[in-house]
């Protein structure tokens, strides 16, 4: 976990939001947008603005804001080619929540 994040409240449904925060900030879209990604969107190669450059925003973004470490090696096409695969990346890398 990294250490200087904020913590963010875990489970899929935290998670799915605030993944959709960061690439509406990161990325400038327009949250109504990002609202509207289906599972099967697709992410890098078929959003213009995610190119190349804007994948290291990205997942800087998702490390500060989900509290996570994404390693070089973890990154891969299949990792960002549809925004169900980015969430289930990234909801596998964060804490289960806890029971009260």
């Amino acid at each position: 976990m990294n250490p200087t994040a904020p913590s963010a409240p875990t489970g899929t449904a935290a998670t799915d939001r605030i993944l959709r925060e960061v690439l509406s900030e990161v990325l400038g879209l327009a949250p109504d947008r990002v609202d509207g990604f289906e599972l099967d969107t697709g992410l890098f190669g078929y959003l213009p603005e995610l190119d190349s450059m804007a994948v290291a925003g990205l997942l800087t973004g998702i490390e500060d804001r989900l509290g996570v470490v994404i390693e070089d090696d973890e990154v891969d096409g299949d990792m960002l080619e549809t925004y169900g695969a980015l969430l289930a990346f990234v909801a596998a890398k964060r804490p289960e929540p806890h029971e009260a």
